[in-house]
């Protein structure tokens, strides 16, 4: 079965409603923009889900898979970010983080996962340990934006940013990716402006050209980490098979839009990459691009074999980068005592708690006390 779209849904699974697009829902007896406006703007659900009515329920329900994904557990940090574990339909769960903004307007960014743990191996990340159990289809990496929504809201419209840098690798799954852009920025829906999502990618060359002809493109956020070839590769087998210099050439490649940086990740670890020769040779990578370096220090893990630098390292790393005539930046962290920061997603790896996929690969049962 495929959708109106020619999208393939899982093996022996219906898509779901909540990657379907207008075109989708035509000849169901409804408006389609209205159909699409029930299942993607969660002011209007009731119960944790889109309110659909009898009538209407069973019509999409025979084409479409319409329960969202499933809140196992919510664990709101210290600083006001929220966590939460959602159960797929196949039972395979992903995390994901809602971290409201200190601003004026109660703006929202909700950090999205784009696969069932991850193929890229990164020793920095947790997710890394889990290795790759599947892709997300697209109504799954949406329906994570709509649940967290629904249950903290915001409930009016405009105030989300989305930025993929959840479990998994986007341009590893870009047709799902892309898809889930597309209905997130779609105005019948969540509305979310372009420049208002963010992508991070581990580096994959090739894929990245894909990116200039998506309907919908976000920014580029691109996890560097190091600055020779040598160095990346012992932290990130992916760049084994895209260098720097290719990396780099992609980058640029990509059409710019007016105003637009390029944000350059930079985990920094203690004693590994934060030394004064490392600053000046990523100042020099960045000045090849209109950039941002957004440095941020490793947030640990069980088992992770980096340490954190100090609080001071830090600052002075970020001062050593604009000294050099950078346009750096310390990132804030979210979500730290509750396992939800930056490079900490991995649920079934390090936490206790198992997905089925994960736990049936490595031969060990699924944890069976997860509950919400």
């Amino acid at each position: 079965m495929s959708t109106p779209s020619g999208r393939l849904p899982l093996a022996g699974r219906a898509p779901s409603l909540f990657g379907a697009l207008p075109g989708d829902l035509a000849g169901l007896g409804n408006d389609p923009g209205h159909l699409f406006g029930l299942a993607q703007r969660p002011s209007t659900w009731r119960g944790g889900a889109p309110a659909l009515g009898a009538a209407l329920s069973p019509r999409l329900g025979a084409r479409f898979e319409i329960a969202p994904p499933e809140i196992l557990t919510r664990t709101e940090a210290a600083d006001g970010a929220t966590k939460f574990a959602l159960r797929l339909g196949d039972g395979a769960v992903v995390e994901a983080v809602h971290m409201p903004r200190a601003v004026a307007t109660p703006r929202v960014t909700l950090c999205l996962s784009s696969q069932v743990g991850c193929a890229m191996a990164c020793t920095f990340c947790a997710t890394g340990t889990m290795g790759l159990a599947r892709n997300l289809e697209a109504g799954e990496i949406v329906g994570q934006a709509l649940v967290m929504l629904d249950a903290l809201g915001p409930r009016a419209h405009g105030l989300t940013s989305i930025v993929l840098m959840g479990m998994g690798e986007p341009l590893h799954n870009p047709r799902e990716v892309a898809r889930a852009l597309e209905v997130l920025a779609h105005p019948r829906g969540l509305g979310v402006p372009a420049l208002r999502m963010t992508l991070s990618t581990s580096g994959l060359a090739p894929q990245l050209s894909l990116m200039a002809s998506w309907p919908v493109r976000p920014r580029l956020a691109v996890s560097l980490n190091a600055t020779t070839d040598a160095a990346r590769q012992r932290m990130m087998p992916v760049a084994g098979r895209h260098e720097l210099a290719a990396l780099f050439d992609a980058v640029r490649a990509l059409p710019a839009r007016p105003g637009e940086r390029v944000t350059l990740e930079y985990v920094l670890l203690r004693g590994e990459n934060d030394a004064a020769e490392d600053a000046a040779r990523l100042a020099a990578l960045a000045r090849g691009v209109p950039h941002v370096v957004n440095v941020i220090p490793f947030n640990p893990w069980p088992g992770a074999p980096h340490a954190a630098p100090t609080e001071a390292a830090a600052r002075g790393f970020v001062g050593a980068l604009r000294a050099l005539g950078c346009f750096a930046t310390l990132r804030r962290t979210r979500g730290l005592d509750v396992r939800g920061a930056c490079g900490q997603l991995a649920r079934g790896a390090v936490d206790g708690d198992r997905c089925p996929q994960v736990a049936a690969r490595d031969g060990a049962p699924p944890n069976p006390t997860i509950r919400a």
